[in-house]
């Protein structure tokens, strides 16, 4: 057992399995100090924009995303509108309205958002569409550059179709240049656990966990009299926690999910918004993990291509997949405004805003399971962040673009409330904020505001900090 500022079991065959903070084998000046869990952001995006009050050349549509008022967020402020499915998090959110993306010549709408969504850059080419690149690094990868130990990379995850923008475009490493993305909820869980594709399978065969590799030092750390019942608790529910995250993954499998890891019919490369939501919360198993035992300060999620222009996601009314998410924001049967006109669309794209809140609810689920020492929880100490390319469908406006965030970052940003920032607000100065909340600061402590397009205004906002 080697216990490290990430503390870990090493078990057999080279298997890692970090484990969360412990205050029984914290320094004391770490406890005195507040450093228990450092800060981390989460990203989930979302493409199309929401389903929000707006005229269209098919007439007025009504509100069905935003809170009714500013000010605290209320079972009433929320009631009827996707965010009601975050209900339980209320007080742990700040919903920030009135952002502005620049409008960038991209050539494209889609390009313009996803591609500066955590960049805040322009194109390296202007007015080339799909074929944009965006022209610097994203906010996801500066966080893991600087602040993951021994400079370790962010994870980027993805599950859906490839297509417009081809497929994973909100991670950059620098001007044009793309990080892959790992799309398999597995590969990310090997990864971050150090075991190999065979040990993987050997252990889905013999329905056993990865930690029956490390039991012995678990036992033992487990016996250790310096952790308290609180410790106790929480390496339970960690330990429990890999379970869970192999069962859904590999054991007790039907024929068909086990043809999907075999990779005859993978639900993270599905137009089914089920089965792609449901790698999605895999994936969000897998970030939970990976801050709670310090793996990294930072995940990006991506669902689907550059216009999720594949992706069939449910009707909650009938049951039934309804037509691609890109249509339905478009309001017509077409990648375009040519297409025949899609009956109730404003009401169906809402229905898919209800699927991603209810998504990230499970990650906000997942996140506040982990207890920790002075009464906060894992949520409490970073962000996670649901945002998306665009404000509206079918204008894909890149105005009034929707952050939801949860979590305070020990303390860092406000919460509770629903905050109308000023029309002109860039989102440069968005991604400036969260970074701090994260953890970055320049070079002589103070906040961020060097991220972003050195055109745009990227000062942090006064206005969230707590």
């Amino acid at each position: 057992m080697k216990m490290l500022r990430r503390n870990v079991l090493k078990g057999i065959g080279g298997v890692t399995v970090g484990l969360p903070f412990l205050e029984g084998l914290a320094p004391r000046k770490a406890l005195a100090a507040g450093e228990i869990v450092p800060p981390y952001a989460i990203f989930f995006r979302q493409a199309n924009g929401v389903a929000c009050a707006q005229d269209t050349d098919l007439g007025a549509e009504p509100e069905r995303f935003w809170p009714t008022t500013e000010g605290p967020l209320t079972a009433a402020t929320v009631a009827g509108r996707a965010m009601e499915e975050l209900s339980a998090h209320l007080d742990r959110l700040l919903v920030v309205g009135g952002v502005n993306m620049q409008d960038f010549n991209y050539g494209d709408g889609h390009a313009r958002g996803a591609l500066q969504l955590l960049t805040a850059q322009g194109p390296t080419v202007e007015g080339v569409g799909g074929d944009s690149e965006a022209a610097g690094e994203s906010i996801d990868n500066r966080i893991g550059r600087e602040l993951n130990t021994g400079g370790r990379d962010s994870l980027f995850l993805y599950a859906g179709m490839d297509g417009w923008l081809g497929g994973p475009c909100l991670s950059y490493r620098d001007a044009a240049q793309r990080r892959a993305a790992i799309r398999d909820p597995r590969q990310a869980y090997m990864g971050m656990m150090g075991i190999d594709e065979s040990q993987f399978e050997s252990l889905a065969a013999r329905q056993k966990s990865v930690n029956d590799l490390v039991r012995g030092q678990m036992q033992a750390l487990q016996a250790r009299p310096e952790l308290s019942a609180s410790d106790k608790a929480r390496l339970d529910l960690h330990f429990t926690s890999i379970r869970d995250l192999e069962n859904s993954l590999s054991c007790n499998l039907t024929a068909d999910e086990q043809a999907m890891l075999d990779g005859m019919s993978p639900g993270y490369e599905s137009d089914d918004g089920d089965a792609v939501l449901n790698a999605i919360r895999a994936h969000m198993q897998i970030a939970a993990l990976a801050v709670a035992c310090g793996y990294t300060r930072s995940v990006a999620i991506q669902v689907s291509s550059g216009n999720d222009g594949s992706t069939r996601y449910r009707n909650l009314e009938s049951g039934d997949l309804m037509e691609n998410y890109h249509f339905l924001s478009h309001r017509r049967a077409s990648h375009d405004s040519s297409g025949g006109i899609i009956a109730n669309a404003d009401l169906l794209h809402h229905y898919v805003d209800v699927q991603f809140a209810q998504t990230f609810a499970y990650l906000l689920d997942h996140l506040a399971q982990y207890d920790l020492p002075d009464g906060s929880n894992l949520l409490d100490c970073g962000v996670s962040v649901w945002c998306n390319d665009n404000g509206n469908g079918p204008g894909h406006s890149n105005r009034n673009i929707p952050f939801v965030i949860a979590g305070s970052a020990a303390g860092f940003l406000r919460q509770g409330e629903y905050i109308r920032l000023p029309e002109e607000t860039n989102h440069a100065r968005m991604l400036n904020t969260i970074g701090s909340a994260a953890g970055l600061r320049k070079t002589d402590g103070s906040f961020i505001d060097d991220f972003g397009d050195p055109g745009l205004p990227r000062g942090v906002l006064d206005e969230l900090l707590a």
